[in-house]
């Protein structure tokens, strides 16, 4: 487990998942202020069993969990929600995913501010609170078929998501470090590990909405669809949840007024230091040791200091964004590939969104294997494996991620069947006749294009490809059945697939050209079509929401998507009998096309044939990238911000983790501009960003290289070294340490 030196800032732990996406400290002023009460109970607040923990941590950890749960449920399912309910492209798809997640972190800046300024912690939760409820309310409301039509659905969607990210961002710097305010300072030892519970919270919370409401969004049926509703209206309901909790601790709070903010001060240091320097650009005018000196006219010598050694880190924090473009990706371009795999393992079928739980779940393993056996054996083989290797380590595992996800990409492609292109046709002929049928296919110029023989009830083996001189043309059939020969003919278009079905009519056959749909599986779920052979129309039921009619005398319904497995009794009727059909188990990511036909001694049956093989690469060969990438996570994440905390000013923690929440924003922003304009094959796209990585790495390990560290001690400013106050535009820097 990483801890800080000192007891008073909250202890690196085995039970944080990220620490880039949850906020540790608060920031605090830098101006000087005149010094206010705690808004304190007039008796010691209540405590938990007679211990030191106060009894407001409850509610605290009550919220976090409730919150967190609300937040990854919600976004587990959003990329496919955007591709299946909005039916947007993958690629604006995976944009306005990284546009959501980028805006998330920019809005922690807001929110710490608005905090630290103006209404406190206490009341930017609750107000945030209720912005981000309204937020999954109006989410919910646009993912309601009955409300409105593609526009409306879209536009409440994109409202929704901006009230969550500013809700959810700026409430992120608060929390925690609420929770934090409510120990006392000689309870340093419950407050460390107080914040281990908070962070198990978390991942707790993230751990479970990303297992359940994938199910809530695929299991369950709304309005003949997957119910997408349900599975951002539980998260909403969560965030109520964690709402009325943490309101029902008001009475109890440790409440510390608004103290300024820390981030302001710094910017406006670096912002005179530059324009003083432009303006006295003079060659008269004697240069100073460092281009911070420039602000010593308005601001204390501390904190130009402080402000030093700040940048220093900064620096390293350039390439940083480069990786979080790349870890992000698991919940847009790693969901979509999973789409394209079979999530049937046998004992349990997994929704492609569900695989995101395997980053919360394998962070909670890595941290401490990483932290008690890993790091020990390494140092023991005298290794200095330190801070900034251990985060150059992480990029390589990232980057070697995403070059196995682009292995998986490229094994999926040659399993799926080939696209049509310009001026061809894919064709199949199915025989419905008691007896096999000759097919030959005759271009406009009597050429011989396809001969098969088919028999009775057998499709053939494949889809036939078949050129085109124009993006429409007619082609001639021959079928040759017993002694008879029947000539039709039949016009196509480039592009698409076609099924040509060969009935019998007594002692005659014919011919009927139907199109199939180009995807006809979608999500890993099953997709099926009916044929009917009957000479009454049947009324087929395949579930509570699910019911399609087909026509007489070899109807052909449209397809129907369906939930996998077992169906062994599908009600169907026709005008005159009620029966049931048999159409066995179907496997997610199949279509399959049944022919009902009459029975001589029992109710009609169903003849079952696959339209569209499964997906056959199961959706196991994901755990490899999917480990890589949360080792990567755990040594790069846990040691960079352990390693920017040990070379920064206390008084400066609060930038750093505004700076560091900056770096994610920015590497998703990096990943909406690939999958806007790269142009890219999926699996080439992956390696674009896995050889990214591997430059920035370079890159970084350089900077590391020249880089002197800090020693701790040597951040530390002695107690009796006070900074007095100044005069005129001179600000009274007041440091301290601070939890966010």
């Amino acid at each position: 487990m990483l801890e800080e030196s000192e007891s008073k800032e909250p202890a690196m732990n085995p039970f944080q998942k990220n620490e880039s996406k949850e906020t540790l400290f608060s920031p605090v002023s830098t101006e000087e202020v005149r010094p206010r009460p705690l808004s304190l109970p007039k008796k010691p607040p209540p405590k938990i069993c007679g211990s030191n923990y106060p009894l407001s941590i409850a509610f605290i950890v009550v919220n976090e969990f409730c919150e967190r749960f609300s937040y990854y449920g919600m976004k587990a399912v959003l990329t496919l929600y955007f591709l299946y309910f909005l039916h947007w492209s993958e690629d604006t798809s995976t944009s306005i995913y990284h546009a959501f997640s980028s805006l998330c972190y920019f809005t922690p800046i807001l929110g710490a501010a608005i905090a630290d300024s103006w209404l406190g912690k206490f009341k930017t939760i609750i107000y945030l609170s209720l912005v981000y409820v309204l937020g999954h309310v109006v989410k919910s409301l646009g993912a309601l078929p009955i409300i409105g039509g593609q526009m409306v659905h879209t536009v409440l969607s994109l409202v929704g998501l901006s009230l969550i990210a500013l809700g959810t961002g700026g409430i992120k710097p608060c929390v925690a470090a609420f929770g934090g305010d409510q120990f006392e300072e000689k309870h340093a030892e419950e407050r460390t590990r107080y914040f281990s519970v908070f962070y198990l919270s978390i991942n707790a919370g993230s751990l479970i909405s990303t297992f359940i409401t994938p199910m809530l969004r695929g299991d369950v049926q709304c309005f003949g669809e997957d119910c997408y509703a349900l599975a951002f209206g539980v998260p909403g309901l969560l965030m109520v949840i964690a709402l009325v909790v943490f309101a029902m601790g008001s009475k109890i709070y440790r409440k510390p007024p608004p103290e300024g903010n820390i981030v302001t001060q710094v910017a406006k240091c670096i912002w005179f230091a530059i324009s003083n320097r432009f303006n006295n650009r003079s060659g008269d005018i004697p240069k100073r040791q460092h281009w911070l000196d420039w602000a010593a006219e308005k601001y204390p010598k501390q904190l130009i200091m402080d402000v030093k050694a700040l940048t220093r880190v900064l620096f390293l924090y350039i390439p940083l964004p480069m990786f979080w473009a790349l870890l992000d990706q698991q919940g847009s371009r790693w969901t979509l590939q999973a789409t394209r795999m079979n999530g049937n393992l046998g004992f349990f079928v997994l929704q492609p969104d569900q695989m995101q739980v395997l980053n919360p779940l394998l962070v909670l393993i890595f941290i401490p294997l990483f932290d008690l056996v890993i790091y020990r054996l390494v140092s023991k083989c005298g290794i200095n494996f330190s801070s900034l290797r251990k985060m150059a380590v992480g990029m390589i595992l990232a980057s070697l991620a995403f070059a196995v996800a682009a292995a998986v990409e490229i094994k999926i492609n040659r399993m799926t069947s080939l696209q049509p292109g310009p001026q061809e046709i894919f064709l199949k002929a199915l025989n419905l006749a008691d007896d096999e049928v000759k097919v030959t296919v005759l271009g406009d110029e009597n050429n011989t294009l396809l001969e098969e023989s088919i028999r009775s009830f057998q499709k053939m083996p494949r889809y036939a490809q078949l050129h085109l001189k124009t993006k429409s043309q007619d082609f001639h059939f021959y079928l040759n059945y017993h002694n008879l020969s029947v000539y039709t003919k039949h016009s196509m278009e480039e592009k698409n697939w076609y099924s040509l079905i060969i009935l019998e009519d007594g002692k005659n056959i014919s011919s009927m050209m139907v199109k199939d749909e180009e995807n006809k599986t979608t999500n890993g779920m099953t997709a099926v079509r009916f044929v009917n052979t009957l000479h009454k129309e049947v009324n087929i039921s395949l579930g509570t929401d699910i019911s399609l009619s087909v026509g007489e005398d070899y109807g052909v319904s449209a397809y129907t998507t369906v939930h996998s497995g077992e169906y062994p009794v599908v009600h169907c009727r026709t005008e005159d009998k009620d029966f049931s059909l048999n159409i066995g188990l179907l496997d997610p990511g199949t279509a399959y096309l049944f022919v009902i036909i009459n029975s001589t001694n029992h109710d009609p049956q169903a003849w079952k044939m696959e339209d569209i093989p499964t997906n056959r690469l199961s959706i196991a060969w994901q755990l490899p990238q999917y480990a890589l990438v949360t080792a990567g996570e755990v040594m790069f994440s846990v040691t960079g911000l352990e390693f920017s905390y040990s070379q920064a000013p206390a008084s400066m923690k609060s930038v750093l983790q505004a700076a560091w929440l900056l770096t994610v924003a920015v590497g998703n922003i990096i990943v909406l501009v690939v999958a806007q304009f790269s142009g890219l094959v999926q699996w080439a796209e992956f390696i674009l960003f896995s050889c990214l990585l591997l430059v920035v790495c370079l890159i970084f390990s350089i900077m590391g290289h020249y880089y002197v560290p800090i020693k701790p001690e040597d951040l530390q400013e002695p107690a009796d070294k006070q900074i007095p106050p100044t005069q005129g535009n001179m600000i009274n820097l007041e440091t301290k340490k601070t939890k966010l």
